[in-house]
């Protein structure tokens, strides 16, 4: 997954996903997605920019792993997320910018402060933000 911030690192873009039983005003989720058989999670988070944003990654640099653990609509899932930080090329749109996911749906891409002041939707995976330290 990718923490892709502005050209002045203020804010980093993310999915807006829409409301689920755990979160009823929707969530924000990091930009990327799962490795392919044969695939390096660094070629993967290429790979998935491309497809989903029609973008690619420069200044890529890997942050650091963490375990997820979720509840998403009542279902446990667990996933194992490498993240990265690198600048897209094109950056989304200020507004109006989506993403396409691997079964077609179309999801709104926005731009979230990268310092957290507590009054955005939540941000998954969690713990990804402390990796970023100074950008």
């Amino acid at each position: 997954m990718l923490v892709a911030p502005n050209a002045e690192k203020t804010a980093h873009a993310v999915s807006l996903n829409a409301p689920s039983a755990e979160n009823p005003d929707g969530f924000h989720r990091l930009i990327g997605g799962g490795v392919e058989i044969g695939e390096t999670h660094g070629d993967a988070i290429r790979r998935e920019v491309r497809e989903e944003l029609s973008a690619t990654i420069h200044e890529l640099r890997y942050l650091g792993v963490l375990e997820n653990i979720f509840q998403f609509d009542g279902q446990l899932g667990h996933e194992i997320v490498f993240v990265y930080t690198g600048r897209l090329d094109p950056q989304p749109a200020e507004s109006g910018a989506t993403l396409t996911e691997s079964n077609g749906s179309v999801v709104p891409v926005v731009w979230r402060p990268l310092v957290e002041s507590g009054s955005e939707l939540p941000l998954y995976p969690a713990g990804a933000m402390p990796l970023v330290g100074d950008l």
